[in-house]
């Protein structure tokens, strides 16, 4: 299991998929409690999300800001998968963008139902969360 303190090729590649990823914050005492997430990498290796300003992540990450993300291919691939962790910030601006991109990529936004759930996220405040690769393990089978 290779650990590096950045994303390589492969990784970022494999994490442009359309995956759900898996965004757990540090909570003190108490196991972290992982939520899926949409995600996305960005051309600086950074992995970004969003979420209300108001979530449990953003209140975890603002006592602790150590976070991590797990990705893994789904059943019937190769086994694959990428585990981050870093330091994960809280962002005001940008969250709306990329909303529109994250859903552009997972849902069909021709369909009308998916249209109108993008607009109910989009009628919301939302925070962007960075989070900055320190560690980094990957497996491929």
């Amino acid at each position: 299991m290779p650990t590096d303190a950045a994303l390589t090729a492969p990784d970022i590649e494999f994490l442009r998929r359309p995956l759900h990823g898996f965004f757990s914050a540090a909570a003190g005492p108490r196991p972290p409690q992982p939520r899926p997430v949409w995600f996305e990498v960005t051309d600086e290796g950074t992995v970004e999300l969003f979420t209300a300003p108001d979530s449990s992540k953003v209140r975890r990450l603002a006592r602790d800001p150590r976070a991590s993300l797990v990705v893994a291919a789904p059943a019937g691939e190769r086994e694959q998968w990428v585990s981050i962790a870093g330091p994960a910030t809280v962002e005001p601006g940008g969250a709306h963008d990329l909303a529109r991109r994250l859903a552009a990529r997972y849902w069909d936004l021709g369909d009308p139902a998916r249209a109108a759930d993008l607009d109910g996220i989009l009628a919301t405040e939302q925070v962007r969360l960075v989070l900055r690769p320190r560690i980094v393990h990957r497996f491929r089978f």
